[in-house]
């Protein structure tokens, strides 16, 4: 596509931007258990609404906009506020979890490096811990070393972490909670380990800190994991998820300035304005400062509050709903709102499939060291009007996949194959005839994936990884219109 040598109207422009999401999953309906975070128009007209008014101004210079280095301050005051810390606990606003985590572990690297200049950083990340800690790791250049989690509960194991601790040890990871389970790490003993040993540890939040002081006040039992807990140094936690802000909105917290001083990047060594970044990014939309600033303001403590209940009761009637299903099983005791299952009996890819044919969207997660495939869900308050449905559907769609084999065997013998063309391949040249073998032409998505994610849950990891480079390559490739 060229840049139109005329513009376009605003009638007709309008009209296909309207038109260019006709295949999107409808989300607004509340039945995909993923990505999106909402409860309704009127929350998200306030953050839409502030959104725009500050889509302009720019928060590389809080001199300049003063207005978003207020809000900035009030979001982190009340962040702190929320995890337990005290007037001491500082932190930055970013544009989401990844940005948080990355910057967390630059300041861990970054103070390390001033303690034990030479030395090569590592951290203990749980094998459950996000994966934007090993993104952090490739772009940081630091080690991190994966740890076990306990196979049945899948919480991190902190006899593993002991383990791997080092005089290279500069973080130690805690999940509240970890993304594939919905569970809440022991921090208290991560924690004490880490400063026993003198480094860091991180606690990411990003999914369940916001929403998790809130299931505590209603009754239930949550595992201390914030600035209460001595030994937590630092906290990531999203505000575009539970928070209901629009995306992207996240916080990342320190203890004190002594820490948070290593995230800060300077440079006046060019002939330009002395840049100094609090965060990753330089120039940046206020829109998502602004927006986070109002819907926390606009839907306030009680608000919230009310949100957890339903989200709580939710939870509890999925997973009785779950494990009331023949050859379905939960995977751990969830504490958060997000819950996988799986079952030994039929493929959960092919139940997915199946379940999207109903209607209903959940992501299908590929095994890794303890945790089989499964399929996840995440509860967003849109989706609470609908779990009993889903609760009724679950059973029928297991039937029908039953009915129809049990849905595609683990093909071993193809991955195998598979596997041993790819690691011939050096140059990955041949990777392009591979996806489209696997997946189709064209470089998009099959509206059926159960026996890609089959394929893809029998590979090596890092085969499997190579595949994935080159199947986003190809779809992310411009089509040529002449």
């Amino acid at each position: 596509m060229r840049i139109p040598a005329r513009g376009i109207e605003k009638s007709e422009l309008f009209s296909r931007l309207e038109a260019a999401r006709q295949h999107d999953w409808p989300w607004r309906e509340g039945k995909l258990f993923a990505y999106v975070f909402e409860d309704g128009p009127e929350i998200e007209e306030v953050g839409k609404k502030a959104y725009m008014a500050y889509l302009t101004e720019n928060g590389l210079d809080p001199t300049t906009f003063p207005s978003l280095l207020q809000f900035e301050n009030d979001i982190v005051d009340m962040a702190r506020r929320h995890l337990g810390g005290d007037d001491r606990v500082v932190g930055n606003f970013t544009s989401g979890g990844t940005e948080s985590i990355i910057l967390a572990v630059k300041t861990a690297r970054d103070w390390f490096r001033a303690k034990h200049p030479g030395v090569r950083p590592e951290m203990l990340v749980p094998i459950t811990a996000h994966a934007a800690f090993h993104k952090a790791a490739h772009y940081l250049d630091v080690d991190a070393i994966i740890t076990d989690v306990d196979p049945t509960s899948f919480r991190a194991d902190p006899a593993s972490m002991r383990a791997h601790l080092s005089d290279r040890t500069m973080l130690l990871v805690a999940s509240a909670c970890s993304y594939a389970h919905g569970v809440v790490d022991p921090v208290r003993e991560i924690a004490q380990m880490a400063a026993e040993k003198g480094a860091l540890c991180h606690v990411d939040g990003c999914m369940g800190g916001f929403l998790l002081p809130y299931f505590r006040r209603l009754g239930a039992t949550i595992t201390d994991f914030d600035f209460a807990v001595p030994g937590v140094t630092s906290m990531s936690m999203d505000l575009h998820k539970y928070g209901l802000c629009p995306k992207g909105a996240s916080v990342v917290l320190y203890r004190d300035e002594s820490l948070r001083k290593h995230q800060i990047y300077t440079c006046s060594e060019w002939t330009g304005y002395t840049m100094i970044n609090n965060t990753i990014q330089s120039s940046k939309s206020g829109g998502p400062l602004a927006a986070a600033w109002a819907v926390l303001q606009f839907v306030g403590e009680a608000g919230y509050q009310s949100i957890a209940e339903r989200l709580l009761d939710a939870k509890r009637r999925l997973l009785a709903g779950i494990r009331a299903v023949p050859g379905l099983s939960v995977l751990g005791e969830p504490e958060m709102s997000l819950v996988g299952f799986t079952s030994e009996e039929v493929s959960v890819f092919a139940l997915a499939d199946e379940l999207k044919s109903r209607g209903w969207h959940v992501q299908a997660q590929l095994a890794h060291g303890p945790s089989r495939e499964n399929l996840h869900m995440t509860i967003n308050p849109g989706n609470t009007r609908w779990i009993d449905d889903f609760v009724a559907e679950l059973p029928r769609a297991v039937e029908a996949v039953r009915a129809a084999g049990g849905g595609p065997k683990p093909p071993k013998e193809l991955a195998a194959l598979l596997a041993a063309q790819i690691e011939s391949d050096p140059t990955g040249e041949g990777l392009g005839n591979v996806v489209e073998s696997v997946v189709g032409s064209g470089g998009g998505v099959p509206g059926k994936m159960a026996e890609v994610n089959a394929l893809l849950n029998e590979l090596p990891r890092k085969v499997q990884e190579k595949l994935l480079v080159a199947f986003v390559g190809k779809m992310f490739t411009p089509k040529a219109q002449g």
